[in-house]
């Protein structure tokens, strides 16, 4: 190894350790994002004319109900928030309050979420309380459902995944085809996985899972919340 080859490779180790000097700072503080839900009950004034009122249906650009996001992982709400201030899901209403709210906001109102009418001990059973029809266990089966959302659809593999048993069928239904929609600006969602997943069943087929999703004991609820703070 002559000189100049043994001066750049120097300069390339040391080239590395300032940049994960300079990086590793940063991925620490993101990671150090604590949500605080006491906080957070103080920030969701406007969620709750939506998510706080059961039963409450989106009018555009379908007509769903809005997800009960009560007892919902925290991870996984924070993880939507940011892709709808990105863009990542084209929703007008919920890109613009994403839009207003910092990593901390999201952090608080996430885990004030995330405790929301959630009963102390309370604990769901390892499998789904009703079995589907053969027809529907094939449809699953064929997505790989239970790989990322747990056996009972209600324990996912990761807390960035969304809990979806007990979910509104219609809302379940809606978000599925929204995976499937392509350059659209009020409609879509941008996730390679849930895609390919999506892309695989027609549109009566994800009507059919979401309704046996969406009839599983889960966690989620919509609590009442009659004013705003």
């Amino acid at each position: 190894m002559n000189k100049l080859t043994l001066t750049l490779s120097k300069f390339a180790v040391a080239s590395v350790t300032v940049m994960v000097t300079l990086v590793t700072p940063l991925i620490v503080q993101a990671q150090e994002i604590k949500g605080d839900a006491a906080v957070g009950k103080t920030k969701v004034a406007m969620c709750i004319g939506c998510h706080g009122i059961p039963g409450y249906q989106a009018s555009f650009p379908e007509i769903h109900k809005v997800p009960k996001i009560s007892g919902q992982n925290a991870k996984y709400i924070v993880a939507a928030l940011n892709a709808y201030k990105k863009g990542e899901r084209n929703q007008a209403s919920m890109r613009g309050i994403a839009e207003t709210l910092t990593d901390q906001d999201m952090a608080d109102i996430a885990a004030y979420y995330s405790t929301h009418g959630v009963t102390a001990g309370a604990t769901l059973a390892d499998k789904p309380s009703r079995a589907p029809s053969a027809a529907v266990d094939a449809l699953l089966k064929k997505g790989g459902c239970v790989a990322c959302h747990g056996e009972n659809f209600a324990k996912p593999i990761d807390p960035s995944y969304p809990k979806i048993a007990g979910q509104h069928a219609d809302y379940l239904y809606v978000a599925l085809k929204a995976y499937k929609t392509e350059k659209n600006p009020n409609i879509g969602r941008s996730n390679g996985v849930m895609a390919g997943m999506a892309k695989q069943f027609s549109n009566s087929e994800l009507k059919e899972m979401s309704k046996y999703i969406g009839s599983l004991d889960g966690d989620l609820k919509t609590v009442s919340q009659t004013s705003f703070r």
